[in-house]
């Protein structure tokens, strides 16, 4: 008792070894529940005339890309009209490393194929620099396909900024995660995986009987002590009767038990849904608040044979106009919009609060060019999904023509709780009628 027992530290001593989700039986102790910001990335845009609806507002249909997103069309809002201004460079090549590296920075990067490179802060790591310490991990970057940030990926413009998407400063891309396993085993390092259900009820029980041991043992000091010193036990008390209410009411909480490991060999069908899976656990957990995810990297020209489908889908989205071609985009669209509706569902799944993950959660989906053989940086294929904590109204198509994408980071950025003024090279305030 040389020194005051600081109440944050014991607290956050202990959340480092227990893990627990939002609990709505403590809402009133934990406030509402925390808005979670994740972006996704697909190569080489969409085929525009089989994804964008004909209608604006809430009856409109979905389009054939779309239609994967039924089952949580209520969750999702489709943004017509939005541009990356500082992703476009007239007549200079390079639009896929333009487009990916702005894509979460919306600020121009600098042409080159050395160590030189620059570029500006991606929004997810804003998020992440403002709220990271409120969790385990301040972010989490995923993706399936690796590579180093180094040498020449298209035109003359750096790997780095085909690569990566999340960018913590002007010459820093942040590498990607792409193997299920090595996330669940960064995600859960020192959780004890084995133990049976009956095990973790006595480790609740003995964690209990302790914590009580505690409190008995620091309150008969309590006639010993000097005014002052009370009031700094009466301090650790608190601390400690508000740990012990959050361990026994986990007892009857959702769990956040991890389960097995994911296995070493997958499709890359499997290997997305792992990592979704794995990232709503995450969320859940309470891991982290913030998250990116690369569908292939910048210009990917992965091939979909399983899908019945010979080329690379670059060589596809330069389709020249041919209906084949059309087709094929089309197939590989509605594909990786299946994932992503396994990712919506997953989050819509959790109850939390009044609501779901995925009404406490702010989900964005685009590429780095709309049509890819125009490759074009306007009326980009935008879907913002969730209710943003209420800061968003999902379940509709609207119309945001000659609106900035750096001005809807900013809108998802203030969601969050991140007080941004600006964002970006050009943003001129949080996008409206969201």
């Amino acid at each position: 008792m040389s020194r005051r027992p600081s109440r944050r530290l014991f607290l956050g001593g202990a959340a480092a070894t227990v893990a627990l989700p939002f609990l709505p039986s403590l809402a009133h102790a934990q406030g509402a529940p925390p808005v979670r910001l994740l972006f996704w990335f697909v190569p080489n845009g969409i085929h525009m005339p089989a994804w964008t609806p004909t209608e604006f507002g809430e009856q409109f249909a979905l389009p054939p890309i779309l239609a994967p997103l039924a089952p949580v069309r209520h969750q999702v809002q489709v943004l017509t009209g939005l541009t990356n201004w500082p992703a476009h460079a007239p007549g200079v090549a390079g639009d896929h490393a333009r487009g990916t590296g702005s894509f979460l920075t919306c600020m121009p990067v600098l042409k080159t194929d050395g160590a030189d490179i620059v570029n500006g802060v991606s929004v997810d790591q804003v998020a992440a620099q403002a709220l990271g310490d409120q969790t385990t991990f301040p972010s989490l970057q995923l993706g399936i396909a690796g590579g180093a940030s180094v040498g020449n990926c298209d035109s003359g413009y750096s790997c780095a900024y085909t690569r990566n998407v999340s960018w913590a400063g002007p010459s820093t891309p942040l590498p990607k995660i792409t193997s299920p396993q090595l996330l669940f085993d960064r995600l859960f390092a020192g959780l004890d995986l084995n133990l049976t259900e009956a095990e973790r009820t006595r480790r609740r029980l003995y964690r209990n009987s302790v914590l009580d041991h505690v409190v008995g043992d620091i309150g008969a000091l309590s006639n010993k002590l000097a005014v002052a010193d009370r009031g700094r036990l009466d301090e650790y008390l608190t601390g400690v009767r508000e740990l012990e209410v959050r361990v026994a009411a986990s007892a009857d909480a959702p769990t956040c038990a991890p389960g097995e490991r994911p296995p070493s060999q997958w499709s890359r069908t499997e290997q997305i849904q792992l990592m979704n899976e794995l990232t709503v656990l995450a969320l859940r957990c309470d891991r982290t608040r913030v998250g990116s995810f690369m569908m292939g990297n910048g210009g990917s020209s992965h091939s979909f044979e399983f899908l019945g489908i010979t080329g690379g889908h670059h060589e596809i989205s330069h389709h020249g106009n041919s209906e084949a071609n059309f087709e094929r985009l089309t197939t590989i669209g509605t594909w990786q919009l299946e994932q992503f509706g396994h990712l919506l569902a997953g989050l819509e799944a959790v109850p939390e609060g009044e609501g779901t993950l995925l009404d406490h959660s702010a989900v964005y989906f685009s590429s780095e060019v709309a049509d890819g053989n125009a490759h074009q940086h306007w009326n980009l294929p935008v879907l913002l999904c969730g209710g943003g904590g209420g800061a968003f109204t999902p379940g509709r198509h609207t119309d945001h023509t000659d609106g900035l994408m750096s001005d809807l980071f900013l809108a998802m950025l203030h969601a969050a709780g991140v007080p941004a003024e600006s964002f970006g090279a050009e943003s001129t305030g949080p996008l409206a009628g969201l």
